[in-house]
Protein backbone atom coordinates (compact mmCIF):
# COMPACT_ATOMS: atom_id res chain seq x y z
CA UNK A 1 0.00 0.00 0.00
CA UNK A 2 2.13 2.97 -1.37
CA UNK A 3 1.69 5.84 1.00
CA UNK A 4 -0.91 4.39 3.18
CA UNK A 5 -3.59 4.15 -0.05
CA UNK A 6 -5.08 0.70 -1.10
CA UNK A 7 -5.01 -0.47 -4.41
CA UNK A 8 -8.49 -0.71 -5.27
CA UNK A 9 -9.35 2.85 -4.05
CA UNK A 10 -5.80 3.94 -6.12
CA UNK A 11 -7.61 2.27 -9.45
CA UNK A 12 -11.31 3.90 -8.17
CA UNK A 13 -9.15 7.63 -7.99
CA UNK A 14 -6.98 6.69 -10.82
CA UNK A 15 -10.51 6.55 -12.78
CA UNK A 16 -11.74 9.55 -11.63
CA UNK A 17 -8.41 11.40 -12.72
CA UNK A 18 -8.62 9.83 -16.11
CA UNK A 19 -12.44 11.28 -16.83
CA UNK A 20 -11.39 14.51 -15.33
CA UNK A 21 -8.92 14.46 -18.09
CA UNK A 22 -11.49 12.98 -20.58
CA UNK A 23 -14.13 15.38 -19.73
CA UNK A 24 -12.17 18.62 -19.04
CA UNK A 25 -9.31 18.64 -20.37
CA UNK A 26 -9.48 16.48 -23.82
CA UNK A 27 -6.76 18.52 -25.94
CA UNK A 28 -7.27 16.16 -28.91
CA UNK A 29 -11.18 16.15 -28.64
CA UNK A 30 -11.46 12.12 -28.39
CA UNK A 31 -14.23 12.32 -25.19
CA UNK A 32 -17.28 11.65 -28.22
CA UNK A 33 -15.43 9.07 -30.04
CA UNK A 34 -15.45 5.81 -27.13
CA UNK A 35 -12.73 4.01 -29.00
CA UNK A 36 -10.40 6.68 -28.08
CA UNK A 37 -11.12 7.47 -24.51
CA UNK A 38 -7.53 5.61 -23.61
CA UNK A 39 -5.90 8.35 -25.90
CA UNK A 40 -5.02 10.09 -22.15
CA UNK A 41 -4.25 7.08 -20.28
CA UNK A 42 -0.41 7.81 -20.69
CA UNK A 43 -1.08 10.37 -18.37
CA UNK A 44 -3.30 9.47 -15.42
CA UNK A 45 -0.56 8.13 -13.32
CA UNK A 46 1.52 11.02 -13.57
CA UNK A 47 -1.41 13.29 -12.55
CA UNK A 48 -1.94 11.34 -9.45
CA UNK A 49 0.99 10.68 -8.44
CA UNK A 50 1.37 14.75 -8.90
CA UNK A 51 -2.04 15.57 -6.50
CA UNK A 52 -1.18 12.97 -3.77
CA UNK A 53 2.55 11.69 -3.50
CA UNK A 54 3.88 15.34 -4.54
CA UNK A 55 0.54 17.68 -3.37
CA UNK A 56 0.83 19.73 -6.22
CA UNK A 57 -0.70 23.08 -6.73
CA UNK A 58 -3.27 24.36 -9.70
CA UNK A 59 -0.46 26.11 -10.83
CA UNK A 60 1.89 23.12 -11.75
CA UNK A 61 -0.43 20.53 -12.80
CA UNK A 62 -1.73 23.62 -14.85
CA UNK A 63 1.22 23.93 -16.03
CA UNK A 64 2.74 20.33 -16.84
CA UNK A 65 -0.71 19.79 -18.82
CA UNK A 66 0.01 22.43 -21.24
CA UNK A 67 3.95 21.27 -21.60
CA UNK A 68 2.12 17.76 -22.34
CA UNK A 69 -0.14 19.26 -25.30
CA UNK A 70 2.13 21.63 -26.40
CA UNK A 71 5.10 18.90 -26.48
CA UNK A 72 4.12 15.40 -26.13
CA UNK A 73 0.54 15.84 -27.82
CA UNK A 74 2.58 18.89 -30.46
CA UNK A 75 -0.68 21.13 -30.11
CA UNK A 76 -0.15 24.77 -30.87
CA UNK A 77 0.16 26.74 -27.92
CA UNK A 78 -3.01 28.68 -27.86
CA UNK A 79 -5.07 30.57 -24.90
CA UNK A 80 -7.82 27.84 -25.05
CA UNK A 81 -5.43 25.16 -24.27
CA UNK A 82 -3.84 27.03 -21.84
CA UNK A 83 -7.45 27.27 -20.29
CA UNK A 84 -8.32 24.09 -20.30
CA UNK A 85 -5.33 22.79 -18.55
CA UNK A 86 -6.45 25.14 -15.68
CA UNK A 87 -9.60 24.29 -15.63
CA UNK A 88 -8.46 20.41 -15.50
CA UNK A 89 -5.62 20.98 -12.72
CA UNK A 90 -8.74 22.85 -10.58
CA UNK A 91 -10.89 19.87 -10.79
CA UNK A 92 -8.34 17.73 -10.14
CA UNK A 93 -7.12 19.92 -7.25
CA UNK A 94 -11.01 19.69 -6.26
CA UNK A 95 -11.06 15.72 -6.60
CA UNK A 96 -8.01 15.68 -3.89
CA UNK A 97 -9.98 15.30 -0.30
CA UNK A 98 -12.68 12.57 -1.76
CA UNK A 99 -9.34 10.85 -2.41
CA UNK A 100 -8.01 10.96 0.77
CA UNK A 101 -11.04 9.76 2.68
CA UNK A 102 -10.32 5.83 1.09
Amino acid sequence: MPNGRDKYRSRENREVVRQIMLDVWDPIGVRDAPNAHGEYDAYVGRAYVMLMDQEASVDEIADWLYAEATGHLGLSPCPWLELRSRETAEALVASRPGFRIH
